[in-house]
């Protein structure tokens, strides 16, 4: 499928920067979008997203480009040095799907090998090596079969193989399951530094994984959403505070609506339907859920919360949005998120460095367009966990229209 290409599209980017990774050149918070100019992006964009300090996007080709936080090796160039510009990535195969932990990746070629890079400080490149980082990506060789979904958590990571098993690997669930359930056997698939499948999702096959900074998520074939891991903000929608086994949402909480896709911030979660309604529940301190939730003290459930089955608090429970519906795309930074609606940028959420990108360091409690974007059709968006990009077509509306209905984005 052809993407786009310069002349027609431009690539925004904003939010914190401190690592240079916007792209611009320079290391200041951008509170509103500009324009990041490379000559690299003649090839055109697939797919954008960041981690922690770090940027990648996929080209047309399938080729990578990296900018940012590199002091892991997480940009994959072999090298642990910071890039404030978009550079090009050497890579044996196209890649297909990339995400971003906090200091280190996760790619996925084509023909379904994972590659990872970055910090191996919890076990989170899934190699059987003891180093505590890898600069060069390195093969994830005890996934017996081709991937077809990855995620990266803030200290974990998933995959998904063809036949619909699950698997996780990193510790960074661990020392959270083991606060929480002290008198109680923590399964060792939370404690396993290589790819290890995860229990209880036989009898469903699973198509998508999302990871958030202590907890996992899964969409099945059949629309069903699968959580587990920590529960501290009600993220996974249960009384418990963490969950050492997946767990399935009642469709009910979405009107009996198949699950399409799921996305994950830090501790909050965002699902589309079918028919094109998106839900929001989790943390939302910061305006991350795009809606008002009444106040009833503190919005944690620690080990003795008093939240029950019957009575779940209201950031617990999968909420509709509705001026998100019909979304396009939708992406989760750590805090806050962004979605395409129509031919408008929404944002929401965490703001302290302008990631909302409305020109001031406000938390934007509701979806609200981004205006230094209107006169720009977005089609792509990304965010890493304190920043936003999104690729923006620059023709008229009718062009812009004509461009996507013939596939020149993807």
């Amino acid at each position: 499928m052809e993407t786009s290409t310069l002349s027609k599209y431009r690539l925004y980017t904003w939010g914190a920067n401190s690592y240079g990774q916007l792209g611009q050149r320079g290391t200041e918070d951008l509170a509103e979008p500009q324009h990041a100019e490379s000559s690299l992006l003649k090839e055109g964009v697939s797919c954008i997203t960041g981690g922690g300090g770090h940027s990648v996007l996929i080209t047309g080709s399938g080729s990578l480009l990296v900018c940012g936080q590199n002091h892991k090796g997480q940009l994959g160039l072999g090298h642990t040095t910071e890039v404030l510009t978009f550079v090009s990535v050497s890579f044996p195969s196209p890649v297909q799907q990339v995400c971003c932990g906090w200091d280190f990746t996760l790619f996925l070629t084509g023909s379904g090998q994972v590659l990872s890079c970055g910090s191996n400080a919890f076990g989170q490149l899934g190699v059987p090596l003891q180093v505590p980082y890898s600069a060069q990506p390195l093969p994830v060789q005890s996934l017996h079969e081709p991937v077809i979904s990855v995620a990266a958590g803030l200290r974990h990571a998933l995959a998904v193989t063809r036949s619909g098993g699950v698997y996780q690997w990193g510790t960074g669930l661990y020392n959270q399951a083991k606060r929480c359930r002290r008198d109680s056997v923590v399964p060792s698939y939370l404690s396993s530094k290589e790819p290890c499948i995860v229990p209880g999702l036989n009898h469903v096959t699973t198509v998508k994984v999302a990871a958030g900074s202590a907890h996992s998520v899964c969409v099945t074939a059949r629309g069903d959403v699968f959580l587990w891991g920590s529960n501290k903000y009600g993220q996974l929608g249960h009384a418990d505070s963490f969950l050492p086994l997946p767990v399935a949402l009642d469709r009910s909480l979405f009107d009996g609506e198949s699950v399409i896709h799921i996305h994950s911030g830090w501790t909050h979660l965002i699902a589309s339907t079918e028919s094109g309604r998106v839900f929001t529940w989790g943390r939302v301190n910061y305006g991350q859920l795009g809606r008002q939730v009444p106040a009833n003290g503190s919005t944690e459930l620690g080990p003795d919360a008093s939240q029950t089955e019957s009575s779940p608090m209201p950031h617990c429970v999968p909420t509709e949005i509705p001026d998100l519906t019909g979304a396009s795309k939708i992406a989760c930074g750590s805090e806050h998120s962004l979605a395409i609606v129509g031919d408008r940028l929404f944002s929401w959420g965490w703001n302290e460095h302008g990631m909302c990108g409305d020109g001031s360091l406000c938390d934007v409690m509701r979806p609200r367009p981004i205006p230094a974007l209107r006169g720009a059709r977005p089609v792509l968006i990304g965010c890493g966990a304190g920043h936003s990009m999104a690729l923006c077509c620059m023709k008229d509306g009718e062009d812009c229209a004509a461009a996507l209905a013939e596939g020149e984005i993807v």
